[in-house]
């Protein structure tokens, strides 16, 4: 284990603001193309979009699932090779290469060359939130951890409030890689800013990828994992349509669609607050009750997404409720993850994205399939009682053990 790096006050602040900055601009290059897709569609798919529009927005959707993909493989990978390393430095390259990343993006010419341009974006998202947390927690000092973490995940939650409307309009205004080369100087700005303020971070130079990947073989691991990457799927296949839902569903103009990703924006950063408090007052409850209020919710909108006023409600709602879960599914890795606490921190980024992934893949397909744009809501209410059913197995299983533990006949020497 190394120490801890705490910094001064007036230190400690910039270097969480530098750190913020980058997951500002992982939040506004992860959800921004959400928003997007009928513009990425029209214009990377010209061809498809003549004769469907619908099937040019549905495969449009796989851009999000690629990105989430690299989120899935870069993850672990990342944070087990780079263990060993200062995290000062580990910190800038993530950030250097989240803007080489997103600059491919604005420079590929063809939708297979974007595509390739978001996995590659996507690889190094979990190792920033991962490693990125370590240095924080340290950097503000013992008994401060959860504030550190929480101040660098502010980001990602304001840029629901902030970057994404705004990425948005850009990009329907100006054209969808506006939007991406506005997040490509955000993460330039983001390197810079790690590279002066935040302070010397050594790494571990005993671990290895092989001891951090040990986190495989615990069992609850991977049920947590299964909790992220299909209960929280019932999210994304409702937010990766916003956009059509809006426009083709309620019948309202472009224009609206950056409003309602504010409104989705403010009830993720509600969400982010309210959930760490409850998870921490009680985790259990809050996860199970959780995964049940995104399946309420879902059903909800899906009966009412025809009327622009009630379905911007539902979104805020979905915001509110997907933010509930998402620290509490990180703090219930955290705790059976056991002496695995960096892998841990990256890999639940690694299951939310293959929740991604799954939403949007899945969405896609009924949308393909002729369902029509409030599918995905559907597709979303079972992904959440799926997930519910894989915590409540988790919490089963660990009661077993622990009651058999605590029936082992006790050993007499002597």
């Amino acid at each position: 284990m190394t120490a801890p790096v705490t910094a001064s006050r007036g230190a400690a602040r910039w270097a969480l603001l530098a750190l913020a900055l980058g997951s500002f601009g992982i939040g506004m290059t992860e959800f921004t193309v959400m928003g997007l897709l009928p513009d990425i569609a029209h214009d990377a798919l010209p061809a498809l979009w003549v004769t469907s529009p619908a099937a040019a927005i549905a495969h449009s959707g796989w851009l999000i699932s690629l990105y989430a993909l690299g989120v899935v493989v870069g993850a672990p990978t990342i944070a087990g090779f780079v263990a060993r390393f200062p995290r000062h430095r580990v910190m800038i390259g993530l950030a250097v290469a989240l803007t080489v990343g997103n600059a491919l993006t604005v420079l590929a010419p063809t939708f297979e060359l974007v595509a390739a341009s978001r996995f590659l974006a996507g690889l190094p998202h979990g190792a920033y939130f991962g490693i990125g947390a370590l240095v924080a927690a340290d950097v503000l000092g013992p008994g401060k951890r959860a504030q550190g973490v929480a101040f660098v995940l502010t980001g990602l939650t304001i840029a629901n409030v902030v970057g994404v409307p705004v990425g948005t309009y850009l990009g329907q205004q100006f054209g969808w890689r506006t939007a991406f080369l506005a997040v490509t100087v955000i993460f330039g700005l983001a390197a810079a800013a790690i590279a002066v303020f935040v302070p010397a971070h050594p790494g571990e130079p005993g671990r290895t990828l092989r001891a951090e990947l040990g986190v495989f073989r615990i069992g609850q691991v991977w049920l947590t994992l299964g909790i992220g990457a299909i209960g929280f799927g019932g999210f994304f296949a409702v937010y990766s349509y916003v956009a059509p839902i809006v426009t083709e569903v309620a019948g309202s103009p472009a224009w609206v669609v950056p409003v309602v990703l504010v409104l989705m924006g403010v009830g993720m950063t509600v969400g982010n607050l309210v959930g760490g408090r409850l998870a921490d007052i009680d985790l259990k409850r809050t996860l199970l009750g959780g995964l049940m209020a995104l399946a309420a919710v879902l059903t909800v909108l899906a009966l009412v997404a025809h009327v622009i006023v009630l379905l911007a409600i539902m979104v805020f709602a979905l915001g509110v409720v997907s933010q509930v879960l998402s620290p509490t599914i990180q703090t219930r890795l955290m705790d059976v993850a056991g002496d695995n606490q960096s892998i841990a921190a990256a890999l639940n980024h690694s299951a939310l994205n293959i929740g991604n992934s799954l939403g949007a893949f899945l969405g896609g397909a009924v949308i393909t399939a002729g369902a029509g744009f409030v599918a995905p809501a559907w597709v979303g209410v079972v992904l959440a009682l799926a997930g519910l059913v894989v915590a409540a197995s988790g919490y089963r299983v660990q009661r077993r053990r622990v009651a058999r533990s605590t029936t082992q006949p006790i050993a007499v020497v002597g």
